[in-house]
């Protein structure tokens, strides 16, 4: 007997998700992170794009923003060390109210 979660990896290569599935971990690395590091921020952000030196992420007001912007560093650090998280050195925060438009296409992660 195995536990789903480990086959979620097997899985998600056989059907060529895997970039998928690493994206979605990065997203709730990011979620818990953000609830365990700047609680006031819950539910604000979003993770939008891991580009290769930089995670970009949005914020729905320019409170959250800047809150974001002081804990650059702590989150950062904190993002290395989770699940589907890497090591970035820059945090990008672009605020975005709540239902405006995303930009165009899918989050990415670096190879």
């Amino acid at each position: 007997m195995r536990r789903l979660a480990d086959l979620l990896p097997e899985t998600a290569a056989a059907l060529g998700l895997q970039e998928e599935l690493r994206l979605s971990r990065a997203m709730a690395s990011w979620d818990r992170l953000v609830a365990e590091l700047v609680p006031a921020a819950v539910g604000a952000t979003h993770l939008l794009a891991i580009q290769p030196t930089t995670l970009v992420v949005s914020a729905a007001a320019p409170i959250v923003a800047q809150e974001l912007r002081l804990q650059a560093s702590e989150l950062l650090r904190a993002f290395e060390r989770t699940p589907g998280g890497c090591r970035l050195l820059e945090l990008r925060v672009v605020v975005r109210r709540p239902g405006s438009d995303r930009p165009s296409g899918a989050p990415r992660l670096p190879r």
